[in-house]
């Protein structure tokens, strides 16, 4: 400004409306009404996926100690049979099936239904009971397959039908509604089954 110059104030008009600045604007902001409002049903939705995958999960924890896959097409390399916990192998053409337990449900899961052996992994399995079979390891050490389904299941070509059993030995063929397997045995482990069995027979009759 120049010497003779000065700045006035505007006339304030009584009526004059008050002109917002940010400052303001921003405190005169209510967020929550920025947000969108609830969607009930979404939520709902989204609470019932996630109880659904936490009980799969736990479901799945269970499983872990009686049994698990190995698909072997995924890496192209055939690992080892046996470990220190595998008792058998339930061998098919894709996968194979450790038995971890001595006792083990073979079949083909539903949605409410569950197997410690899936056979729909290995391939086309409608036909398949959802409890076809039961493998049990005995406490002689010897394996039998218990038949549980509406099917037969083929042990080395002989049909062993509904409520009938059949002993497994090591190499022995099974089949679930054309789908083959062949039963293998860790018989080192058995064998130190059988021997710790006997020991314990002998301590007892003392």
């Amino acid at each position: 400004l120049l010497p003779d110059q000065a700045v006035q104030p505007l006339p304030k008009q009584e009526n004059a409306q008050h002109i917002l600045n940010f400052h303001d604007g921003e405190e005169q902001v209510v967020d929550s009404e920025l947000m969108d409002p609830p969607d009930l049903k979404l939520n709902s939705e989204l609470a019932i996926v996630d109880r659904m995958a936490k009980k799969e999960i736990r479901r799945l924890e269970a499983e872990v100690g009686k049994w698990s896959i190995v698909v072997e097409q995924v890496t192209g390399q055939p690992s080892p049979d046996f470990d220190n916990q595998t008792l058998a192998v339930l061998r098919g053409r894709l996968v194979r099936y450790l038995m971890r337990s001595r006792e083990i449900t073979v079949g083909r899961a539903a949605q409410e239904h569950t197997v410690d052996v899936d056979l729909t992994l290995e391939g086309p399995a409608s036909k398949v009971s959802r409890k076809q079979a039961v493998i049990k390891l005995t406490n002689s050490g010897e394996f039998y397959l218990a038949n549980e389904g509406s099917r037969p299941v083929m042990v080395n070509g002989k049909a062993i039908i509904t409520g009938e059993m059949a002993r497994l030995a090591n190499n022995t063929v099974v089949e679930f509604c054309n789908l083959r397997f062949v039963f293998l045995i860790n018989l080192e482990l058995i064998e130190a089954i059988r021997t710790e069995a006997a020991k314990n027979q002998f301590v007892a009759k003392q």
